[in-house]
């Protein structure tokens, strides 16, 4: 069984992959994926969109004759993880109160 992951928790990993280190989209994708099935077109309107938010930038880096992509995170995309971190801890303490105990 398979849980569905909600926009939310997906910006959520998103921006704490990027706060470990800036990287591009493949490897961004490879360490969302190892905790849950996404594709690269998934991940790329999720990266628009937490751009327009402000909450990461881009600039590029030559690699192998071309240019490649990074994203950083912002400090207000660290404020929103660190809203993110502290809204997972009350969701998880229901559910584990919900699943585990009940």
């Amino acid at each position: 069984m398979m849980f569905q992951l909600g926009s939310a928790l997906l910006d959520a990993c998103v921006l704490a992959v990027l706060s470990r280190e800036d990287t591009y989209g493949y490897v961004l994708t490879q360490s969302v994926r190892s905790i849950v099935e996404i594709s690269e077109s998934t991940l790329y309107p999720v990266l628009r969109r937490l751009q327009k938010e402000g909450w990461l930038t881009t600039y590029d880096r030559p690699f192998s004759g071309r240019l490649r992509r990074y994203y950083a995170i912002t400090p207000a995309g660290r404020e929103a993880l660190m809203r993110y971190r502290e809204e997972w801890e009350n969701y998880k303490k229901q559910v584990e109160s919900m699943l585990l105990e009940g």
